[in-house]
Order: C-alpha cells, then sequence, then structure tokens
C-alpha cells in the first residue's frame, strides 16, 4: 500500500519544524477535552490494569506518553525529532517518563525490558515493517503486548498499512491479536474521517 517514494517523503518531513504547531492537530495535542478523554478511555482498554513499562515509539510531543503515564505506567519515549523529544520531555516533566532521540526502527534500548510496544501512525512510514516487528517484539518482556494504532489514509494516492496486512504480519508474533476499528469514532480525531484507521492490540 505504501510505496518507498511515499516513506522517503515522510522520511523528509522536518519534524523538528513541525514540533512548534504539531499540537495544533486535536489528535497530536490532545486538547479538546472530549478527544483527550476518548484516548484516555481507549489507553486503559488497551494497555496493562497495573503499572507496566511502556515503550511509546515515535512518541511525538508525548501527547499518549501523557496519559499512559497518569494511568500509572513507566514511560519511555522515543522519536527522531530533538525538537519533538523536547516537548515530551516538558510535558511529562515530573513523571515516571525519560524521553530518548532514536530511530523508532531500532530504538536505543534494550530488549526484554518492556510490558507494552505503544506505537501510533509511525509503522507505515517505516521500511520493510515485518523485520521492524520483529526487532520490537525482542523489546517486550513475556507476556507483553504491542499496541498499534495504523490506518491508510488518502484515495487518489493512499498511504499506509491495512488492518489486513498489519495482522497478518502479528500472527508469528504473537499468540493473541485483536483489531478494533476507530473510523467511526470521530471523538477520537476530533472531526469525521472517511478513511481505514484502526488500532491492533497483540500480546505475545
Amino acid at each position: 500500500m505504501t510505496s518507498e517514494s511515499d516513506r522517503t517523503a515522510a522520511v523528509r518531513i522536518d519534524w523538528d519544524a513541525q514540533a512548534a504547531t504539531f499540537d495544533a492537530e486535536p489528535d497530536h495535542g490532545l486538547g479538546p477535552p472530549e478527544v483527550r478523554a476518548a484516548w484516555a478511555e481507549r489507553l486503559r482498554t488497551w494497555l496493562p490494569g497495573h503499572p507496566a513499562d511502556l515503550l511509546d515509539l515515535g512518541c511525538g510531543t508525548g501527547s499518549l506518553a501523557l496519559l499512559a503515564a497518569e494511568q500509572g505506567h513507566r514511560v519511555t519515549g522515543v522519536d527522531s525529532s530533538p525538537a519533538m523529544v523536547e516537548r515530551a520531555r516538558a510535558k511529562l516533566a515530573g513523571r515516571d517518563a525519560v524521553f530518548l532521540v532514536g530511530d523508532a526502527a531500532a530504538p536505543p534500548v534494550g530488549e526484554g525490558l518492556f510490558d507494552t510496544v505503544l506505537v501510533r501512525h509511525v509503522l507505515w512510514a517505516l521500511p520493510d515493517p515485518a523485520r521492524v516487528l520483529r526487532h520490537w517484539r525482542a523489546l517486550l518482556r513475556p507476556g507483553g503486548r504491542f499496541v498499534l494504532v495504523e490506518g491508510v489514509w488518502g484515495t487518489q494516492t493512499p498511504v499506509g498499512v491495512p488492518a489486513g496486512r498489519l495482522t497478518a504480519l502479528l500472527a508469528p508474533l504473537a499468540a493473541d491479536v485483536r483489531l478494533e476499528r476507530l473510523s467511526e469514532q470521530t471523538v477520537l480525531w476530533g472531526k469525521e474521517v472517511h478513511d481505514e484507521r484502526y488500532a491492533v492490540v497483540a500480546t505475545v
């Protein structure tokens, strides 16, 4: 679905320059109270019900990381943009959270340290998603889980990872794979959307 040129274009975005206005989008900054509450409720159903070690890859300004920390989880965030990481550190100041500059595909963390790998709208832009998922699998403890929020955007030249492809890639890596459709949950996005948006929770 996503061509190499699409991924290259995503990589070429100046995320440092985007950082100052990134949170202006309702589903990025989670500014509207109803959007924030909707994502918080989703995370409660997706994340472990006890304090856990969570790795947020492509964490951006830390909006989801903050919700996870507020729910008692210990958060490590990784993003390739120093400006995004700086904003995430400020947003979670005083929380049980650390943020690192690094590649989401090969984050600068050790193996077997996390209960959850959380990724939103990142996998589609990475080369060789199958290889990336195998690497992320090694970062999880036994019984850990993936929480992957992805989709397919655009009509004329769609980009993204279809749900069927992602669940197929996860099948050999996880004991249980659960798909949740999100396109009709307009409160999550702050607007109506007409493309494919979904979450996959996969327990290893």
